[in-house]
């Protein structure tokens, strides 16, 4: 929940027309920042670095039993006293699903922070587009837009949320029973929701060999709770209020059932392969961004970094 006036001023936040009107006039700015952001951080990016039949070096690996020997490099193998395979990249274009929560709690923004939680999540779905774009990947939203190769990638999602009335935006997560094996679901979202019922819709597309990151975005005030005081606070999905005669007195509770949501959260979708990071508004959105890195150039599942 969210206290009164400290939300973003939105007429109507069940208004669909109205919330993506709002969405259309913050979208520009949005890319505008992401493309600055991707290119801090694209000089190390590096999206289809993974082995594969091409022609550019990537990496030398020691050989394991069971492969080829005319795939050892016996030049390296010979200065080393060990036996070395040259690994080529691979250089067939990849699909990576981008999803980013546009439902109304991510409008939440608290005097702790310069952006919105919907904000922040544009910039690093656009920042991520840019730069798998520029990688030669293939992106699309789930539900929205079919997969494209196309350097102007980031561009081409921007319009598409602009001018997108879909009900379906207004989700958690999206529907992700035509997500293929072997590509990859990047989403993010504050996943205040039902933990229980993003798990049960995670685990058949991992289970398939779907690789997954979740990126919970969240605002400063959401992690510290700086009330005091008679609050009033509405939850902006369901307008239910509870009020609190004296705030700091449920200060210690909330932060217990806050966190531990997290962590019962993103445990279950480490187990299942997938990784998990957590990233607040007030931090670089590079950061949630060099955490994506390391999982698409396979750095492990169980890597994933924390912005708090």
């Amino acid at each position: 929940m969210s206290p009164i006036g400290q939300i973003s001023n939105v007429a109507d936040q069940t208004d669909t027309l109205a919330r993506g009107r709002l969405r259309a006039a913050l979208i520009p700015d949005c890319l505008v920042e992401a493309r600055r952001v991707a290119n801090i951080v694209i000089a190390g990016w590096h999206g289809r670095r993974k082995r594969g039949t091409g022609d550019n070096f990537w990496q030398f690996r020691q050989f394991t039993q069971g492969e080829s020997v005319s795939n050892i490099d016996w030049r390296k193998s010979a200065r080393d006293d060990q036996l070395y395979v040259r690994d080529k990249e691979w250089e067939t274009a990849h699909t990576i699903w981008l999803w980013a929560d546009l439902s109304p709690s991510m409008q939440f923004q608290s005097e702790m922070s310069e952006v919105s939680k919907e904000s922040r999540s544009l910039v690093i779905l656009f920042a991520l587009a840019e730069i798998l774009s520029r990688s030669g990947e293939r992106i699309g939203i789930p539900g929205v837009m079919d997969p494209i190769l196309a350097r102007n990638g980031a561009e081409r999602l921007a319009q598409v949320l602009a001018h997108n009335r879909a009900q379906n935006l207004k989700s958690t997560m999206p529907d992700l029973s035509n997500v293929k094996r072997l590509s990859d679901i990047i989403v993010i979202s504050d996943f205040l929701g039902d933990g229980e019922e993003i798990i049960s819709q995670v685990a058949p597309v991992a289970q398939r060999g779907t690789r997954g990151h979740l990126i919970e975005v969240s605002d400063p005030a959401e992690e510290i709770f700086p009330y005091t005081g008679r609050i009033e606070f509405r939850d902006p999905e369901t307008n239910a209020r509870l009020v609190a005669g004296k705030a700091s007195t449920i200060a210690e509770d909330y932060s217990i059932a806050y966190k531990n949501r997290r962590t019962a959260l993103s445990d279950e979708i480490r187990r299942m392969g997938w990784s998990y990071t957590h990233h607040r508004t007030d931090r670089a959105a590079s950061e949630a961004l060099a955490s994506v890195h390391g999982f698409l150039s396979g750095l492990g599942a169980n890597q994933s970094g924390s912005a708090i």
